[in-house]
């Protein structure tokens, strides 16, 4: 197992899990265990693994819109809380968001002063809402500095308008395959598939299929393990780890 010293550039490659030894400091070329202190190396990106040694969470913004599906945001919401993440609810302002006419959801942030994010997720259930929306849409545009973008259901169309689904492969609820081809010509829009990993940009089918991406993201960015552990604390136990389209990633995501 070739070592090369840490924090120097290139593609993603295997680190040591923080353990406050020497071995902190060197990556790996290829998986397997560290060699000084036994842990299982974690596939990460040189920006992942310096937030994990800083002991920094990710910051996970949720945009959300009024009529939301509850299921596609509170899964993956679930998930990446357990997974340790950072996770906050933004919409066009602070005013109370009610999810299918049942839950009431007070936002966090507006889009006018919402934090920067390390994963900006969208959701389906009036998605138009937003796509419909100038101000929205112009916040969402300006968005260009997470490290990864999620969607799930028809909030796939907001990405898509957007313009970050362009020429890549993306996936929607079953009922709005077509509408999302339609909608986005630049677009390969798959049906019958749970999720579409682009390396950078993520979306999934609807409802349930959120949860399977947001476990899928999480094992890319904490390890498989943690994933595991995430999806076996909800008694999800249907979950079949990369039951999904893993699309070479992108060129801004290798480049990190």
């Amino acid at each position: 197992m070739a070592l090369t010293q840490a924090f120097g550039l290139g593609k993603k490659t295997y680190y040591c899990p923080p353990c406050g030894d020497e071995c902190d400091k060197i990556a790996y070329s290829s998986p397997g265990k560290c060699p000084r202190c036994g842990m299982t190396l974690i596939e990460q990106t040189l920006a992942e693994h310096k937030r994990a040694l800083s002991g920094k969470k990710l910051k996970v913004l949720f945009y959300l819109q009024d009529g939301v599906e509850v299921l596609d945001f509170a899964g993956p919401m679930e998930v990446f809380s357990y997974a340790g993440f950072d996770v906050s609810v933004v919409s066009k302002t602070k005013d109370p968001i009610i999810s299918q006419g049942i839950l009431k959801i007070i936002p966090d942030y507006s889009i006018a002063d919402a934090p920067h994010a390390d994963i900006l997720a969208f959701f389906g259930g009036n998605a138009g809402n937003a796509t419909k929306d100038p101000a929205v849409m112009a916040w969402v545009k300006k968005q260009t500095d997470p490290e990864y973008y999620f969607s799930v259901c028809t909030g796939a169309f907001i990405l898509g308008k957007a313009g970050f689904l362009d020429n890549l492969t993306a996936t929607t609820f079953h009922e709005s395959i077509d509408g999302l081809r339609q909608a986005l010509p630049k677009t390969k829009v798959l049906a019958n598939v749970r999720f579409v990993d682009n390396g950078r940009v993520m979306t999934t089918a609807g409802i349930s299929a959120g949860i399977d991406g947001a476990l899928h993201l999480v094992a890319k960015i904490r390890g498989l393990d943690a994933a595991k552990q995430v999806a076996a604390y909800m008694e999800y136990d249907k979950w079949v780890p990369d039951n999904g389209l893993v699309v070479k990633s992108s060129a801004k995501e290798a480049s990190k």
